[in-house]
């Protein structure tokens, strides 16, 4: 996929985002946006997965599942963590980069959706973009 093809995927999982939180607001548990999160995003008509394994790769093996896992991925291309916190911590922004980086994926968006304006709870995060 291209980097416009990309930003342009970005831009309807964001689309979603709004819907989703115009419609909830802030204040629930992280399981109830994801919900409705993918809910919006396979009404979009966009391929969604949930809860991906993400491998650790060390010195060149793979290991066993350790228990990380993305929360969506939409399109085979976006990371998706989805977030419910007071403020978002630098670890959150960490771990989404890692998730990029060990799945090689080149886009990833950390959505908090417990804050008055979503806008302010949206971190985008690239790999080799």
């Amino acid at each position: 996929m291209d980097e416009a093809a990309l930003n342009a995927l970005s831009k309807r999982v964001l689309d979603a985002a709004f819907a989703v939180h115009t419609q909830l607001g802030p204040g629930l548990l992280e399981s109830a946006y994801t919900a409705c999160l993918v809910f919006e995003l396979r009404q979009a008509e966009l391929l969604v997965q949930t809860e991906i394994p993400v491998p650790i790769v060390y010195r060149g093996q793979k290991l066993a599942e350790v228990g990380y896992r993305m929360d969506i991925l939409v399109e085979h291309e976006v990371v998706i963590e989805v977030k419910s916190v007071e403020a978002i911590a630098p670890l959150h922004e960490a771990q989404l980069v890692s998730y990029l980086k060990l799945s090689n994926k080149r886009l990833g968006l950390l959505i908090n959706f417990n804050v008055p304006f979503l806008k302010d709870g949206i971190r985008r995060r690239v790999n080799r973009l």
